[in-house]
């Protein structure tokens, strides 16, 4: 089985629950609104960071970030995006297994024409009622499979 940790929207706070929480993943995928690079460093240090820029990324250090990008584990591309809305394909015409996002804040785990559509919440500073969540995707098999972790403040 390998293991992706999922973060976003971390807006330049990376909680020590959240870097705990993804300790022992294979990979990490850092959905946007990173905020500061220094928290990819950070994450580097657990595993290999595939990380795309979101709308409040900015600087010269953000424009090395793509807007979009494809990583595949075991066998299985996941697609990786800020921003849902801007998605410029048919995930499941295009072969993706699962598209990961963030933006909303708000996290969610859902399948649509086979492809799992995966927001891990926002693990920076709490907005509004959303929860600090993380998440988490298990390849094993041919299948990949989702699962949201809330953190404690």
């Amino acid at each position: 089985m390998i293991t992706v940790g999922v973060i976003s929207d971390t807006h330049s706070l990376l909680r020590p629950s959240a870097f705990d929480a993804l300790r022992g993943s294979d990979y990490i995928i850092h959905a946007g609104d990173v905020g500061d690079p220094d928290i990819l460093d950070q994450l580097c240090t657990i595993a290999p960071v595939t990380a795309v820029r979101g709308n409040v990324d900015s600087g010269s250090w953000a424009k090395k970030l793509p807007i979009t990008d494809i990583l595949d584990v075991g066998g299985m591309l996941v697609y990786v995006i800020h921003i849902l809305q801007d998605i410029d394909l048919k995930p499941d015409a295009a072969g993706i297994a699962a598209v990961v996002y963030g933006h909303s804040h708000k996290p969610v785990q859902e399948i649509r024409n086979g492809v799992l559509y995966f927001n891990p919440g926002s693990a920076g500073p709490r907005r509004f009622s959303l929860p600090i969540s993380i998440g988490k995707l298990s390849v094993a098999g041919g299948q990949i499979t989702g699962e949201l972790i809330p953190l404690a403040r």
